[in-house]
């Protein structure tokens, strides 16, 4: 039996490969129910995010030998009409405690893009529900997903993986975090509506701030972030009025001049009687002019004043990776441990069904002579006699074969399992 991960992710293909076997959330389970009635998969699970594609799978060794890796590379190249050279160009297969050790790693967030980024748990547990949902996982996979939940709770607790920021945006919600330890009474105002300007609402929303302001040139895309995060939209242009109400200001447009100048911050601090605001001007050519610096009660942060946050943080997370390594070692060894317990518990069963076969087979022939009438003294030690060699059968062409072949521990096996050295 084999379990494995098939995937194609960001280290191996770039995005106009990986956007080619992406599936969509309202495909994935129709896409999971084909896998298990396609191919001799037993449980499958699939996680599609914009870095990876990746199938989770479990399945019977077969007759012919069938490889995992290729039946799922021909099953994706079908299901989205592709060659299957270009999936396995860029493609990769781990089996057993390998395949373990890769969920692990996801789940922690150690193959990520962002070293430590804590998104993908959840997006692994949204897969792991869908199998769920749709009944493709079972014995295995469930204990794969919940070793690896329990590995990626562990290091999130006992290293700091998450706790120093890496991007830009993330380095520029860390630092207003060092000016208000509570972010839930201050107010954010966000200008421009790009891509990390959208990474910044997400982590001052996960932060608790309790109100977002956008601010864009195009009110239909500021309308479209604050949609998303519940936040106010407004103009460029609206900014002069609205400026006062901002604890926190980050910046990040393509403007060639600067949105905010010094006269603006200065008005709307004598409006807000000189409580503190920070800022962070993120953009290249800068948004905020150089000169707002020079008033009182404005902490104002460039994109090179967090390059050093970004270097730190980064530094900090590679040591606690090397912590979470250790501790994604011991959570292999707990699964594949469980693993043998499972495939332990599945031979005892055999074994006992077999034996149980045997005793009722030869208790019905007891039965049948004591019926026609013969001595039961007999009949009962034919029966133990008919027992003993039945039972005795297996073992004994096992012991045969093993000391034909000079296997010394086949026999050892079986005098511990008989305990005849006692």
């Amino acid at each position: 039996m084999t379990l494995f991960v098939f995937g194609i992710n960001h280290n191996t293909a770039p995005i106009q490969v990986r956007e080619k076997v992406a599936f969509a959330p309202e495909a994935t389970p129709q896409a999971l129910l084909r896998l298990v009635s396609d191919t001799p998969l037993q449980e499958a699970a699939i996680l599609s995010t914009c870095n990876r594609t990746e199938v989770y799978g479990f399945m019977p060794t077969t007759d012919n030998g069938e490889d995992p890796e290729q039946i799922v590379a021909d099953w994706l190249a079908q299901f989205h009409a592709l060659d299957v050279e270009d999936i396995q160009q860029h493609s990769y297969c781990r089996r057993t405690d390998e395949a373990a050790r890769h969920m692990m790693r996801v789940a922690c967030g150690l193959d990520s893009l962002v070293l430590g980024e804590p998104q993908i748990l959840g997006q692994l547990k949204s897969s792991y529900s869908v199998a769920q949902q749709y009944d493709t996982v079972s014995s295995h996979l469930n204990r794969l997903f919940h070793q690896s939940f329990n590995t990626a709770k562990q290091v999130r607790t006992q290293t700091a993986i998450g706790e120093s920021p890496v991007s830009v945006a993330f380095a520029a919600v860390s630092l207003a975090r060092q000016i208000f330890s509570d972010f839930s009474q201050q107010t954010a105002l966000l200008i421009g509506a790009g891509e990390t300007i959208e990474l910044v609402a997400k982590h001052l929303r996960e932060s608790g701030v309790k109100q977002l302001m956008v601010a864009n040139r195009t009110l239909e895309r500021a309308e479209q972030l604050a949609m998303e995060f519940g936040a106010k939209a407004m103009l460029l242009s609206d900014i002069p009025e609205q400026l006062h109400n901002a604890d926190i200001v980050i910046s990040s447009t393509a403007s060639q001049l600067p949105i905010l100048g010094k006269g603006v911050v200065e008005s709307a601090l004598k409006q807000r009687k000189h409580r503190l605001m920070f800022m962070v001007d993120i953009a290249v050519p800068r948004d905020i002019e150089a000169e707002v610096d020079d008033l009182d009660d404005v902490y104002l942060y460039t994109v090179d004043d967090l390059k050093d946050v970004i270097e730190e943080g980064r530094r900090s997370r590679q040591e606690a990776a090397r912590a979470a390594e250790e501790i994604i070692d011991g959570g292999v060894v707990e699964f594949l441990q469980k693993e043998k317990a499972l495939d332990a518990v599945g031979t005892i069963r055999e074994f006992r069904s077999k034996m149980e076969t045997i005793r009722d087979t030869e208790l019905a022939k007891a039965m049948a002579n004591l019926e026609k009438g013969q001595d039961p003294e007999q009949v009962l030690q034919r029966l133990a006699r008919d027992l003993s060699n039945k039972m005795m059968h297996g073992p004994t062409i096992y012991l045969k074969q093993a000391s034909i072949e000079d296997q010394e521990q086949g026999a050892q096996t079986v005098q511990d399992i008989y305990e005849l050295n006692k």
